[in-house]
């Protein structure tokens, strides 16, 4: 009999400390990278030479840990992936951005936000394509470095330059 009491006041302790272990679970205690987008097209006008031009990109981000993450610096690497037509560049070519710039630069703890990131760049189209359209498609890589850690994720879909 003694047994029994003795596990009663012990069952109720437990349940607490499980339930407040349980409001934890499933929540990231860690800042999370989870999607990224860019501007699906960009039309480069005839004649444009190194014309410049903002890609735009959303990053989704998660703080799950218990204080403000700062967000020093994102940098952008472009990848030519596809082409149709005549195209300056070959598939496999890469160019990284200088000056890209995010916002907010803080994401607050236990929040989510979307980064609004602005990466510079330019297009080069000498002539009105003969031969129908004439694109490249760009795959595109973002490191962001944190207060937290440096993470990278690729975006989601890609970014098409066209020629007009």
């Amino acid at each position: 009999m003694g047994e029994v009491f003795r596990h009663a006041k012990v069952g109720p302790v437990l349940l607490i400390i499980g339930t407040a272990g349980g409001c934890s679970i499933g929540a990231p205690s860690t800042f999370t990278v989870n999607s990224a987008s860019v501007d699906a097209t960009y039309t480069c006008a005839a004649g444009a030479a190194n014309a410049p031009y903002n890609l735009n990109a959303t990053i989704d981000v998660r703080n799950g840990t218990s204080s403000t993450v700062t967000i020093k610096s994102v940098a952008a690497v472009m990848t030519l992936a596809a082409v149709k037509g005549s195209w300056l560049e070959r598939v496999g070519d890469k160019y990284e951005a200088a000056g890209v710039t995010v916002s907010p630069q803080t994401v607050g703890a236990g929040s989510s936000a979307s980064l609004k990131v602005t990466v510079p760049s330019a297009c080069t189209n000498g002539k009105t394509p003969t031969a129908g359209a004439s694109y490249g498609d760009y795959s595109v890589l973002f490191t962001i470095a944190t207060s937290s850690g440096t993470h990278t994720i690729a975006s989601q879909n890609r970014h098409r330059l066209v020629a007009a």
